[in-house]
């Protein structure tokens, strides 16, 4: 760690939204000179205000210590890579089309890794009017059910929320060609070609 990059980061993060000194000082309660002593790499901020800093400026703590803000590479994504994670603690869903760091409740998120179907998670699909109706033969008790559906074609992705103790079906608008993917929340990520 850097002490005058982690202080010239927060200067220009505070910045960036307009403020002073003194009003970043003002809201994690301690005086605009400890502000100063920071960006003039005089010193760190307390340990007890990191979290707080990070949750201001909406940067992760180890890269507002570090001093640095790590810019991705462009990436044009290619939908067909697309990576699919899941919160352990709140059950947030995120997905990417390209590589990526994903933070969640404090914890980086790792991808699932897609399993083919098995015969206790398999999806039967069926055309009902204009739209893909699809069904599951899996339990949606609270401690074990299909969490989402996901259909992915060359150009967009659908994902249907599902939840505890309803039904374990779901309809999508029919795409001809593409890959469904749905996620138990006990075994995992499933891929249906």
């Amino acid at each position: 760690m850097d002490v005058n990059q982690t202080g010239q980061l927060i200067r220009r993060l505070r910045k960036e939204r307009g403020w002073t000194q003194q009003t970043l000082a003002e809201q994690l309660m301690i005086s605009d000179r400890t502000v100063s002593k920071w960006e003039r790499g005089r010193g760190y901020p307390d340990v007890s205000l990191v979290a707080k800093l990070s949750q201001l400026f909406q940067v992760e703590t180890n890269q507002l210590l570090a001093g640095e803000l790590t810019c991705h590479q462009k990436n044009t994504g290619d939908i067909r890579k697309v990576m699919f994670y899941t919160c352990p603690t709140c059950q947030t869903i995120n997905f990417s089309f390209g590589k990526t760091e994903m933070m969640c409740c404090g914890r980086k998120l790792e991808p699932l890794i897609p399993q083919k179907e098995t015969q206790e998670h398999c999806g039967h699909l069926q055309e009902v009017e204009s739209d893909w109706f699809i069904t599951f033969q899996h339990e949606m008790n609270k401690a074990h059910y299909l969490s989402f559906v996901a259909f992915v074609s060359g150009d967009q992705i659908q994902l249907k929320k599902m939840y505890p103790e309803k039904e374990a079906a779901i309809r999508l608008p029919k795409i001809y060609q593409g890959n469904l993917y749905f996620y138990c929340t006990t075994h995992g990520l499933f891929k249906k070609e």
